[in-house]
């Protein structure tokens, strides 16, 4: 197994669950706009019944709302570290389960029924719904999958996201590099993570050996040896 593996998992999954996030939000978002229901409501006296429609947002504002959620959780994710990505990632579930839920409780039959008679009171006053709500499936179907994806990102980020790169472990550092010893390749990729710089003894080790080549290289000569004394010869 090739040390790179394991930082570059835990990047391809970081990737993987932000789109994942972000597409769910986006759905989320797109859908609260949506029409979701039509109806028609009766108005006393010699006039025709007046259509109504109604959007994802008249129905629920709860879609939405998880979808920024959602978005301002892909920049948590990438600030924080630690068991404080938990928590995001455990909010961003909850909120993906409660979008589910705002989904399913506003397009029951009797929820749009009292929607639309609600809708009637306040424009007419004595109107009242001719007809059973037809539902428009797009949006809900949009709304149920954006809950779904940002369901499962909180729940992945809940179990891994300690183990994702991010701002948190690449930005957080001391002004000045710190040096590191790396022994095996494992500690070089963690020092690098963590932001030091494992070469700077190597530097340092060669700093003697790039003075001499600049001597060199600017036609200044090494400093020569000093000369030993000229041994007597023995007389025989």
């Amino acid at each position: 197994m090739s040390s790179t593996e394991p930082p570059a998992r835990a990047g391809r999954e970081y990737a993987v669950v932000t789109v994942t996030l972000a597409a769910g939000a986006g759905l989320l978002l797109a859908a609260g706009g949506r029409l979701w229901v039509t109806g028609e409501i009766a108005v006393p006296g010699p006039v025709e019944p007046v259509s109504v429609e109604l959007t994802g947002g008249d129905l629920t504002g709860a879609p939405s709302g998880i979808g920024w959620v959602g978005l301002a959780a892909i920049v948590g994710l990438y600030a924080a570290r630690g068991w404080a990505r938990r928590v995001i990632g455990g909010l961003v579930l909850l909120g993906g389960v409660g979008a589910l839920a705002a989904v399913w409780n506003a397009t029951r039959a009797e929820a749009l029924v009292s929607e639309l008679a609600g809708h009637a009171a306040d424009g007419t006053g004595a109107a009242q719904v001719t007809a059973d709500p037809r539902l428009l499936l797009l949006g809900p179907l949009m709304a149920g999958a954006g809950a779904l994806l940002v369901t499962l990102a909180g729940a992945v980020a809940v179990v891994r996201s300690p183990a994702w790169p991010g701002m948190g472990t690449r930005y957080d550092r001391d002004a000045a590099p710190r040096s590191t010893r790396a022994d095996t390749p494992a500690d070089l990729w963690r020092s690098l993570d963590a932001g030091d710089d494992p070469t700077l003894d190597a530097r340092g080790g060669d700093a003697a050996a790039d003075t001499g080549r600049a001597d060199t290289e600017d036609g200044t000569a090494p400093a020569p040896l000093a000369a030993r004394p000229a041994e007597p010869k023995e007389n025989h």
